[in-house]
């Protein structure tokens, strides 16, 4: 490894993924090594790529929709990129809160039912 650079191994234990996960995001062209040989390295601007689609990942943004994202900066810039960025977080924001609204229900429904329950057991 290099100091700008990691290896295919390297790049999947520093952001803990698959090597199948890895290829597809090269599948996908979410990412694009440079190669030598059969080898595959990740520079800067890959790796930079990489922590950018984990966050999004990790608030539940779709692969298309980072991809798009992430070529927006190759084709408007900057400026573009971060309209484009806060327009997604906030579809994301509001789905999650939706999410987070029907995940609250199920929860008050299944307490409600399990005290209900114990209330019989304890009747019995």
């Amino acid at each position: 490894m290099t100091e700008n650079r990691l290896s295919f191994k390297e790049m999947c234990t520093r952001f803990d993924v698959t090597p199948r996960t890895l290829r597809y995001y090269e599948y996908i062209e979410l990412l694009h090594p440079e190669r030598s040989g059969r080898s595959r390295y990740f520079g800067p601007r890959e790796i930079a790529r990489m922590t950018l689609i984990m966050r999004g990942r990790r608030f539940g943004i779709k692969l298309e929709d980072i991809r798009q994202w992430l070529l927006i900066y190759e084709h408007e810039g900057t400026s573009a990129q971060m309209q484009a960025f806060v327009d997604m977080a906030d579809r994301q924001y509001a789905e999650l809160l939706e999410q987070r609204a029907q995940l609250d229900e199920a929860m008050n429904e299944l307490k409600e039912l399990r005290d209900e329950t114990a209330g019989f057991l304890s009747k019995a």
